[in-house]
C-alpha cells in the first residue's frame, strides 16, 4: 500500500488548480456544487477574493476550505467552500483543513465563523459539530453553523 505524503498549504493554489478540484468534487456536494454555481466563475471569486486553505498530493489539491475573512466590523470570518477529493475522503484532510482555517482566524483577532451547510450532509455536519459548530437556523435546504473563536 503507497503511503500519501499530503503537503498543507495556504493561498497557494491558483483559479485553474481549484477549477479542476471543484470540478472533481462537485459530485460529492449535497445538493451537488454545479447545479447551484457557475464553477468557473466561482473558483474565480474563490481565488480572488478568499484565504485558502489547501492539502497537495505532488502537483494535485486534493482538499480546500475558502473562507473569507472581511467582515472585520463584526470580526465574522465565513466559509464559503469545504471540499476533499472522493478518493482522500476519510483520511483526515477536512479535519486538519478546519483546523488551520480556525487557528488562521484566531491568530487574526476573529470572534467567530459561520459557514452554511445541505442539511442532508451529514457527513459534514458531523464534522462541524465535531468542531465545535452549532446550528442557528435552517433556510432552504441548508443549516446554518457558526463556531465562536475562543482567544
Amino acid at each position: 500500500m503507497e503511503t500519501r505524503k499530503i503537503e498543507y498549504r495556504t493561498k497557494s493554489a491558483d483559479e485553474t488548480d481549484i477549477l479542476a478540484h471543484l470540478r472533481e468534487c462537485a459530485g460529492n456536494y449535497v445538493p451537488r456544487l454545479d447545479e447551484r454555481v457557475d464553477l468557473g466563475e466561482y473558483s474565480r471569486k474563490l481565488f480572488t477574493k478568499s484565504m485558502t486553505f489547501e492539502a497537495w498530493e505532488k502537483h494535485c489539491l486534493v482538499g480546500l476550505i475558502a473562507a473569507y475573512f472581511n467582515n472585520d466590523s463584526a470580526s465574522l470570518a465565513y466559509i464559503t467552500n469545504v471540499s476533499v477529493s472522493t478518493n482522500y475522503m476519510g483520511a483526515g484532510i477536512a479535519s486538519r483543513l478546519l483546523c488551520n482555517c480556525v487557528e488562521y482566524a484566531r491568530k487574526e483577532g476573529f470572534d467567530a465563523i459561520q459557514l452554511e451547510v445541505g442539511n442532508e450532509n451529514s457527513r459534514a455536519i458531523a464534522l462541524y459539530k465535531r468542531f465545535g459548530f452549532m446550528t442557528e437556523g435552517v433556510e432552504d435546504r441548508f443549516l446554518k453553523m457558526r463556531l465562536p473563536i475562543l482567544k
